[in-house]
């Protein structure tokens, strides 16, 4: 009899500054697993207690002041903490765990790149895209049952923004952006998650402006948050959600949590 994995992934934009969504969104929904990017904490600082209240005890942090961090926060036995450092400058994007079921579980935030889209004008993009290259490398010799899920901050298919045609000179949607990124995905045969429950053309955003006056009424989305699987994972999936509505919560993140959920 098989038993159902629930794992959720979220850029939550400051764990510390929201808190209060993070655990109603964990007492509604009570995943087994959470991913966090941009945590914006060191770990000495971050606010375990809330967690291990709600019952995540197995904690996995790699945080930095301010900037970027990712968590893996778990109810059920996680091991094997390790780290990447596919930014080559020892920034706090990446944590990667086993699991008892036989997965690995990487966590990533992949940098934003900036606002202008070329390397030269731009180091931040150039970075971006590096970033992207090395996880190409290290995919291309991932022989585990794994799933990989994170803000990767590129929305690759033409629907997955609300006007590929304005969006074509923005980052995180060129065509530079979205090639490097379909090469991460052909490497290894990674499967979209999203895409396989939410097939294209399908409206699937998962991210929204602050800049925007009423987030809901312009509904100028993207997808950007992504969760994907090697193939003998992806087979195990039986449910993927984005949760639309904790766009609209006090104090929110810009980015709504990804939930899969898995029989295992």
């Amino acid at each position: 009899m098989s038993s159902i994995l629930k794992i959720a992934s979220w850029n939550i934009n400051s764990v510390r500054a929201r808190i209060d969504i993070v655990e109603k969104f964990l007492t509604e929904e009570s995943p087994d697993i959470l991913c966090l990017q941009e945590t914006k904490v060191i770990d000495g600082d971050f606010p375990e207690g809330v967690f291990r209240r709600l019952g995540y005890n197995h904690l996995v942090l790699c945080g930095q002041r301010m900037h970027h961090g990712v968590a893996i926060l778990s109810r059920i036995p996680i091991r094997e903490d390790r780290r990447h450092d596919w930014q080559d400058n020892g920034e706090a994007r990446h944590v990667g765990v086993q699991l008892d079921c036989g997965i690995r579980l990487e966590n990533v935030y992949v940098p934003a790149g900036g606002d202008i889209p070329d390397r030269e004008l731009n180091p931040k993009f150039g970075q971006k895209l590096d970033y992207i290259e090395r996880m190409t490398r290290w995919s291309e010799k991932c022989d585990q049952p794994t799933l990989l899920v994170g803000d990767f901050n590129v929305a690759p298919l033409e629907c997955d923004v609300w006007s590929h045609k304005q969006l074509l000179n923005v980052v995180s949607h060129t065509p530079i952006e979205v090639e490097s990124l379909d090469r991460l995905q052909q490497s290894n045969e990674w499967v979209d998650l999203g895409r396989q429950f939410h097939p294209a053309p399908g409206r699937l955003y998962t991210w929204w402006s602050y800049r925007a006056q009423d987030w809901a009424k312009s509904d100028r989305g993207r997808r950007l948050d992504h969760m994907w699987a090697t193939p003998d994972v992806a087979k195990l999936a039986i449910r993927h959600d984005v949760h639309e509505p904790c766009r609209g919560w006090v104090r929110p993140s810009d980015h709504v949590p990804l939930v899969t959920e898995f029989a295992i």
